[in-house]
């Protein structure tokens, strides 16, 4: 799975999200959010350059548990796991260089 341009219509389970093997980024955030709408070349671009990279985009918002639980404030909040433990997080990417530590979590840099 590579890069997901929708949201899911139904958020995962918190222990669905930490049972997943691999790596896994989480995208929090909204559709109608601009902040989100312009991270996305960026984070379609680091998803580009790592094929084995699980990538959901989550809906956040009032009501909604997963955010809560990794305790997202601000959109987008980019979460990289492995195998459910958490290694970096991005939050309000504007360019490809803030995904920095993504990449370099996932050996690229």
């Amino acid at each position: 799975m590579a890069y997901t341009n929708h949201y899911l219509e139904a958020e995962p389970s918190r222990a669905e999200v930490d049972a997943r093997e691999g790596p896994l980024l989480l995208e929090f955030g909204a559709p109608w959010c601009p902040h989100c709408q312009g991270a996305q070349p960026a984070i379609e671009a680091l998803a580009s350059e790592h094929p084995q990279l699980q990538h959901l985009k989550i809906e956040d918002g009032r009501g909604k548990p997963l955010g809560r639980s990794f305790k997202v404030k601000l959109w987008p909040t980019l979460v990289l796991l492995l195998d459910g433990q958490e290694l970096a997080r991005v939050v309000r990417p504007v360019a490809g260089e803030d995904l920095q530590p993504l990449r370099a979590a996932l050996g690229g840099g």
